[in-house]
C-alpha cells in the first residue's frame, strides 16, 4: 500500500477500533512519518494522545509493534485497555510467572500479537532480542523516552542501552515519545537512541482543561476542605511533603466523609500496592501522597491535584498537576503556600549534599517557582513561557484571569521591614523581625533589647499575616534572602538599598493580604452544573452501570468508558447501535461488549 492508502486505513482503525472520528494535535503527522519509515521524536503533554501515535499504525502495519515501557503498572494498564478495544496485546515483565511468560512467547511465535510491551531490562536480554529477531517487527516505540537522559533519570540505566535496537532492527522505524523533555534532553535522547535524522514533533505544553489556582496558606485543612466540597464522589490527588503528613491528612479526610488513602515510600509494599489498586479501580477515591506517587499512573478521570506543600520546581509542578484531567474534561490544579514553605524549600537546597553547581541550578528553579506563585499575570501564560512557549492574552481559566489581583503601594511598609531587619543585625528569622515590627512584648525581644530599637512597634497597624505576606514577597523579589548557615536569618540583598533610600516605588499584591478564603466555583462544580437536573439520574445510572461492569471484569471503570464518553451518552442519548457508534470512545469491540446494556439503560431513563 502507498502512504495515502495507509493513512486511509489509519483513519478506519481510529474510528472502528478506538471510537474517534478525527485525529488531534500532531497525531496524523506523526503517523504519516511512521508510514514513511522515518525515525521520530514526539513531545506531547500528558493526556495529549501519545499512545495512539504508535497504537494506530501498529494495527495498520504487518507484523509486531514493540513498545519499550519503564513501568509494570503502565504496561498492564495499556495492555488491558487495548484488549478492551479488541486489540491483541501483551507484555513481558518481572511480575509474570514463568508459565505466563511462556504463553506470551508462544503468541509471539504464532504471530498472534500486534503489540508487545517490554521493559528495557527485559528487552536487552540476549534471549529476548533473539526471539524478536525471528518475527517481523514493523515499528518500535520507546515510551517515556526522557528516561534515556542521564540527567535525573539514571535510575533506569537500561535505557542507555537501547541504541542496540538500531543494529538489531536496522530497517524498522523507531518513535521516541515523552511529555517532558527540554531542548537539551531532546538532543540527548536522539543521540543515545541513535535515531537516524528523526523528525521532531513538538506539541504545545498547554493543558487548557486544567484550571490553575494558588492561595496563600492560612488554615490549610480548612482551605482544603472548602476546595474539596466541589469534588465529593470524584477522584483526585493531594500531595504532601512528608510521610507523616500524608498519613495524618488521609485519616483526617476520612473523618470528614471522604474516601482517602495514603501512599508513600515508608509503607509496606502490600498496603501501598493495594491502595494504588483501589485508587485506580474506583472513581471516588482521593489519594494523599508524597511525590513517590504518580509515575506510571494513567488514570484519566483524576479531577483535581492539590498541593499542600510547594513542589521542588515548576517542572515538578507541571508533571504532578498533569495527572489531572487526562480525559480532557475540566479539572483543577490547586495549591496553598506561605512564608514557611519558602523557608523550608530554601533550607532543603542549602542542606543537600549536592555540589555548588547543582545547588545553583536548584536555587534558580526555586526562584522561578516562587515567582510564578506570586505572579500578577495569567498563570497559564507564565507557565508556558517557562517552557519556552509564547501565548497571547490571558487564558480565562486561572485564578488571576478569573479575579485579577489588585496591587497596593507597599513602599513604606517594605522600608519599615527592611529597616527592622537591618537594625536587628540581620541575625534573626522572620518571627522575631515581625514581633519587633508589631511591638510585641516577648522574652526574646527583652533578651536582645529590641524594644529599644527605633523600629519597635512601627508596624503595629498591620497584622502578623500581612507582614508575613510582605516578607514573603520581598524574598521572592530578591530584596531579602534567607541565610540557612545562620539558622534561617533574614538578610538584606543589595537590591534593597534603592528601596530603603526611596529611589523606587514598590507595589505588592493586595489580594494576598486578606484573611478571607472565599471559594470560587471549582472546575468540579462547573462540571456537575453542566448536567441538567433532568439528566442527573441518568448520569449517576451510567456511572453505576460502568462500575458494575468494571467490577465484574476486574478492570478499572475508565477502561469500560471514559467520563467524556459517558457525558456524550448522557447528552445525545443514542437509541440504536449506529447512533451508539457515533459516540467518541466507542469502537466496534466495545459496542459488542457493552452496547446492549447501555442502550437499554438509556431507553429506560
Amino acid at each position: 500500500m502507498n502512504q495515502g492508502q495507509l493513512l486511509e486505513q489509519a483513519h478506519t482503525v481510529l474510528r472502528e477500533t478506538f471510537g474517534y472520528g478525527t485525529f488531534r494535535l500532531l497525531q496524523e503527522e506523526v503517523i504519516s512519518s511512521v508510514f514513511a519509515g522515518e525515525d521520530s521524536l514526539v513531545l506531547m503533554p500528558t493526556g495529549g494522545g501519545k499512545s495512539l501515535c504508535y497504537q494506530v499504525p501498529a494495527l495498520v502495519l504487518p507484523g509486531l509493534t514493540l513498545v519499550v515501557s519503564p513501568l509494570i503498572a503502565l504496561m498492564q494498564d495499556q495492555v488491558e485497555s487495548l484488549r478492551q478495544s479488541g486489540v491483541a496485546a501483551a507484555y513481558l515483565n518481572s511480575s509474570q510467572s514463568a508459565s505466563d511468560s511462556a504463553a506470551v512467547i508462544r503468541q509471539l511465535y504464532d504471530e498472534e500479537l500486534k503489540l508487545l510491551y517490554v521493559a528495557p531490562e527485559r528487552l536487552l536480554l540476549e534471549s529476548t532480542l533473539g526471539r524478536l529477531s525471528q518475527v517481523t517487527v514493523s515499528l518500535i516505540a520507546i515510551d517515556e523516552a526522557h528516561c534515556v537522559s542521564q540527567w535525573g533519570h539514571d535510575f533506569r540505566s537500561a535505557y542507555l542501552g537501547l541504541h542496540v535496537l538500531k543494529q538489531a532492527f536496522p530497517s524498522t522505524p523507531r518513535i521516541a515519545l515523552t511529555a517532558t523533555a527540554d531542548a537539551r534532553t531532546q538532543t540527548e535522547v536522539i543521540h543515545r537512541l541513535a535515531l537516524a535524522e528523526p523528525r521532531r514533533f513538538l506539541s504545545s505544553f498547554d493543558r487548557p482543561n486544567i484550571r490553575y489556582q494558588v492561595k496563600v496558606k492560612g488554615d490549610a485543612k480548612s482551605q482544603l476542605l472548602t476546595f474539596l466540597s466541589g469534588y465529593r464522589g470524584q477522584s483526585g490527588i493531594v500531595y504532601c511533603m512528608s510521610r507523616s503528613k500524608v498519613d495524618s491528612m488521609a485519616a483526617w479526610l476520612c473523618g470528614k466523609g471522604f474516601k482517602a488513602l495514603p501512599y508513600h515510600a515508608g509503607m509496606d509494599n502490600v498496603t501501598r500496592a493495594k491502595n494504588q489498586h483501589d485508587f485506580i479501580h474506583a472513581d471516588d477515591v482521593i489519594m494523599v501522597a508524597t511525590v513517590a506517587f504518580g509515575m506510571g499512573i494513567d488514570k484519566p478521570d483524576v479531577r483535581f491535584v492539590a498541593h499542600l506543600d510547594l513542589p521542588k520546581s515548576l517542572e515538578a509542578y507541571y508533571q504532578e498537576t498533569g495527572r489531572a484531567g487526562r480525559d480532557g474534561l475540566p479539572s483543577e490544579a490547586w495549591m496553598v503556600y506561605g512564608l514557611q514553605d519558602v523557608m523550608r524549600i530554601v533550607k532543603m537546597v542549602q542542606d543537600s549534599s549536592a555540589n555548588e553547581e547543582v545547588k545553583r541550578v536548584d536555587r534558580a528553579k526555586i526562584n522561578s517557582l516562587l515567582g510564578w506563585c506570586e505572579s500578577t499575570t495569567c498563570r497559564r501564560r507564565a507557565l508556558l513561557l517557562y517552557f519556552g512557549e509564547q501565548s497571547e492574552g490571558g487564558c480565562g481559566n486561572c485564578d488571576i484571569c478569573l479575579q485579577p489581583p489588585r496591587t497596593w503601594d507597599a513602599t513604606e511598609a517594605a522600608q519599615k521591614l527592611l529597616s527592622t531587619v537591618y537594625r536587628t543585625g540581620q541575625r534573626f528569622g522572620s518571627g522575631q523581625v515581625i514581633d519587633v515590627l508589631r511591638g510585641k512584648d516577648t522574652a526574646k525581644i527583652r533578651q536582645f533589647g529590641h524594644q529599644q530599637l527605633s523600629t519597635y512597634g512601627i508596624g503595629s497597624d498591620l497584622a502578623d499575616a500581612q507582614w508575613r505576606s510582605i516578607l514573603r514577597q520581598l524574598l521572592v523579589q530578591g530584596y531579602l534572602a534567607i541565610n540557612e548557615s545562620q539558622y534561617g536569618a533574614i538578610q538584606l540583598e543589595e537590591k534593597s538599598r534603592a528601596l530603603l533610600k526611596g529611589d523606587l516605588k514598590l507595589y505588592l499584591r493586595e489580594d494576598l493580604l486578606t484573611a478571607s478564603d472565599k471559594s470560587r466555583q471549582s472546575a468540579g462544580s462547573a462540571r456537575k452544573n453542566s448536567v441538567a437536573p433532568a439528566d442527573e439520574d441518568l448520569w449517576e445510572a451510567l456511572r453505576e452501570k460502568r462500575r458494575e461492569l468494571a467490577e465484574a471484569a476486574g478492570i478499572p471503570p475508565y477502561q469500560i468508558f471514559h467520563d467524556a464518553t459517558l457525558m456524550e451518552l448522557m447528552e445525545f442519548k443514542p437509541t440504536n447501535e449506529a447512533e451508539f457508534l457515533q459516540i467518541n470512545g466507542v469502537g466496534q469491540h466495545k459496542l459488542g461488549l457493552y452496547g446492549t446494556e447501555f442502550l437499554e439503560l438509556i431507553a429506560e431513563s
